[in-house]
């Protein structure tokens, strides 16, 4: 064999290895988007109600959260290719008893539990085997096509959910998903993989302790739209008088501390920890985590506000919706691939930044254009803007924190950076819900005591039923609920004047509290080195 053809085919398995692991990416970013445009569908098929498949899709988040960082120390115990390996298996049991679940028992047990393990097991190895099969000087645009797949599942993911529901049944989603772990899984034999270093034990106490410290904390996160984050909500529940968000957000904070006590014990008795603490003192190690932090809190915000000015506000349908959103999957894969390809000497810290302000500027433009009568061409351009700032993060934070340690410890720095995009996205989606919700409530509420069409005696009945939140409704619904009570024609008009103020005014506070973040996210990005990334070996 010549050398040129020698490199080609070198070339060529190093495309067919990041091809298997952006599709593991892919795949296991597609359940968190997939299914949210086609609940209602679900729930009647299953025999549940809405809010029971929205339980089944925040357990699901849950586990993940718990299990990710102890399942990249089991990748660190059989080998991250294994434990890739043997994530995907159980991803596809998974998937497939979802696909053939006749209830909400056994959704939850296929979607949340079984999907949530094995993610678990795939998130965190596939982090550590791009650190073993692509130079350092190869690791950004690598890392960056990986994170990039990801992101382009969210923004797909409905789409995907929405054509499948339909056309044919949102069970093809899951099946489909099978399919796609078996070709993963005939893919994986060209993953290299180091063997397992030694005698590698499971710290139990540690994994327990993480993983119930992690659940508290995201559950009570979950749980903030309806009980409030301090505050109880009218009608909810309440522990002496405040919100039980703020007591399992501090209970799973002070489990942590113990996590990370004990795990400093271990390390300093020369035991093996789960995670040595000592890494979290790595100033360039901590920053890429805060970023990855900060990056999917305000993916998250805005997956979740855009679909519903779309699909609420205008009307569009789930397959019109993905359409809309297609824009931010351009951007962000031409900034994912070609910033390390046409730039692989750039700063890190400058890339960086830029993706923050160009994420910034495109949240800007939207809420300039946001109005009561705009209409689906206004996010166009704001997708693009933030789809470049995603692509751009995602070029280098990878990178960024796995350089930051030596390479053996990939796998947990993989559980760490997955934990914190987890716990991005659960913090973006509540922050973005109840700041949304709470805006929409005042505004309404506000607009019916201005309006002198409506009698006093419904202005206090609104008062008093709708403290606690108004549903965030299309003109559609509202007339149609306002119809059935028999309402008077002049009132029914000034609530759906109200209503479109309001919608309007909601999303306008959740979309300035994202682009606040995005710019505080400009501090964290000192930690962020200057030069690109050298992984230490060892």
């Amino acid at each position: 064999m010549t050398a040129g053809a020698a490199v080609g085919t070198a070339r060529q398995g190093s495309q067919m290895v990041l091809l298997t692991l952006a599709a593991g990416q892919f795949l296991m970013t597609l359940d968190s988007s997939v299914m949210n445009v086609s609940i209602a569908t679900v729930a009647k098929d299953v025999g549940t109600t809405v809010t029971g498949i929205q339980g089944a899709i925040t357990l699901y988040t849950l586990v993940m959260a718990m299990l990710m960082v102890t399942g990249g120390k089991v990748g660190s115990m059989i080998g991250r290719r294994r434990a890739f390996a043997i994530g995907c298996v159980i991803y596809g049991m998974g998937s497939l008893t979802t696909a053939l679940a006749p209830n909400l028992p056994v959704l939850v047990l296929g979607w949340s539990v079984l999907e949530g393990i094995g993610a678990a097991l795939i998130l965190p190895a596939i982090v550590a085997l791009v650190a073993g099969n692509f130079p350092p000087q190869a690791r950004p645009r690598a890392y960056g096509l990986v994170m990039g797949a990801g992101a382009v599942a969210v923004a797909v993911g409905p789409l995907i959910g929405g054509a499948a529901t339909t056309y044919v049944s949102w069970r093809w989603v899951f099946a489909g998903e099978v399919v796609l772990v078996l070709g993963i899984l005939a893919l994986a034999r060209r993953v290299n993989d180091a063997p397992p270093e030694g005698q590698v034990r499971l710290d139990v106490v540690g994994a327990v302790l993480v993983a119930l410290g992690l659940g508290l904390a995201v559950f009570g996160v979950l749980r903030s739209a309806e009980w409030g984050w301090v505050m109880p909500k009218p009608g909810g529940p309440s522990v002496a008088g405040v919100s039980p968000t703020v007591w399992l957000v501090i209970g799973g904070l002070l489990v942590v501390w113990l996590f990370l006590e004990w795990e400093s014990r271990l390390e300093s008795n020369g035991r093996e920890p789960l995670v040595p603490p000592s890494i979290f003192g790595n100033r360039q190690m901590t920053g890429g985590l805060l970023m990855f932090f900060t990056e999917y809190l305000v993916q998250a915000g805005l997956f979740f506000t855009i679909p519903l000015f779309l699909s609420v506000s205008l009307g569009l349908s789930a397959l019109e919706t993905g359409v809309r959103i297609l824009p931010l999957s351009i951007t962000l894969l031409a900034a994912a691939i070609g910033i390390p390809r046409l730039f692989p000497d750039a700063s890190p810290r400058r890339v960086v930044r830029g993706g923050l302000l160009a994420m910034f500027a495109g949240i800007i433009v939207l809420l300039a254009a946001l109005d009561a009568d705009a209409d689906a061409k206004i996010v166009t351009v704001p997708l693009l803007l933030a789809g470049l700032g995603i692509g751009a993060l995602a070029s280098q934070l990878g990178a960024v924190t796995v350089s930051a340690v030596p390479d053996k410890l990939s796998p947990e720095v993989g559980g760490l950076q997955n934990t914190a995009t987890n716990l991005g996205a659960a913090v973006g989606t509540a922050l973005a819900g109840s700041i949304l919700i709470a805006a929409l409530t005042g505004a309404f509420l506000q607009g019916v005591q201005d309006n002198p069409s409506i009698p006093q005696q419904v202005k206090s009945q609104a008062s008093v039923q709708l403290a606690g939140g108004v549903p965030f409704m299309s003109d559609a619904d509202l007339q149609a609920a306002l119809n059935d009570a028999d309402v008077a024609a002049e009132v029914t008009t000034a609530a759906l004047d109200a209503n479109s103020d309001a919608r309007v005014a909601g999303l306008r506070s959740a979309l300035a509290v994202l682009a606040l973040i995005a710019l505080l996210g400009l501090f964290s990005a000192r930690r962020i080195p200057t030069r690109p990334p050298q992984s230490s070996p060892g």
